[in-house]
């Protein structure tokens, strides 16, 4: 009998077991998080500024909403990526479903945001609170990333609490890969002003990098 399961509840163990998923070895499978050759424009620093101090202006009053981290933090930021503008799309709580190799286990769930271009996913998008660590997105995240239609193609995600940022390079079963496999960033902070910078070089080189495929 198939078990039924919500993506939130699934761990990064459950996903080696039951999908075989792989982590990365080699650094160089994800090289665009780590750019810092990518110049950004005195606009765009004003933006980000923005971003940081609109950040730390709510941050003092409450623990923020998943809500209000894509509303306050994840938008402008997308915005400033292009990703906003042809030929991407953009769907928000995109349902997935993925059966197990076994056939035992169903996961189910919902993409909080999803760029695409045209029939091609881009960027696969985890929010949540501030009260949670950012990193309790991912094996979320990675679930999703496993339902990518389109499996000769890399995926990249972001995992987002408002107050950090992880990037996930995915690329699925292929005829170059027997296993799925993946890489992630370190933590970026929105409190950082290098960091917040790197997480809009890191969202342009994603852009150009698909453009240009």
């Amino acid at each position: 009998m198939t078990q039924a399961l919500q993506s939130r509840d699934i761990s990064l163990e459950e996903l080696q077991i039951q999908f075989n998923l792989q982590v990365a070895a080699d650094k160089a499978f994800f090289p665009e998080w780590q750019n810092s050759s990518l110049l950004l424009t005195d606009i765009e620093h004003q933006q980000l500024r923005r971003i940081q101090k609109n950040y730390l202006n709510l941050a003092i009053r409450k623990n923020f909403s998943e809500e209000m981290v894509k509303m306050v933090v994840l938008s402008p930021l997308l915005d400033l990526g292009g990703f906003y503008q042809a030929p991407f799309g953009i769907a928000t709580e995109e349902p997935v479903e993925i059966m197990a190799e076994d056939r035992d286990l169903l996961i189910k769930g919902k993409i909080d945001v999803l760029v695409v271009r045209q029939q091609f996913w881009v960027l696969v998008i985890e929010s949540k609170s501030t009260r949670f660590d950012v990193l309790t997105a991912l094996p979320q995240a990675l679930t999703y990333m496993l339902d990518n239609p389109q499996k000769e193609h890399p995926v990249y995600g972001l995992l987002v609490n408002g107050r950090e940022f992880v990037f996930i390079r995915f690329v699925n079963i292929n005829e170059s890969n027997t296993a799925p496999i993946y890489a992630r960033s370190r933590a970026l902070s929105v409190e950082q002003d290098e960091d917040l910078e790197q997480v809009l070089k890191t969202l342009k080189i994603i852009h150009e990098n698909i453009v240009e495929s």
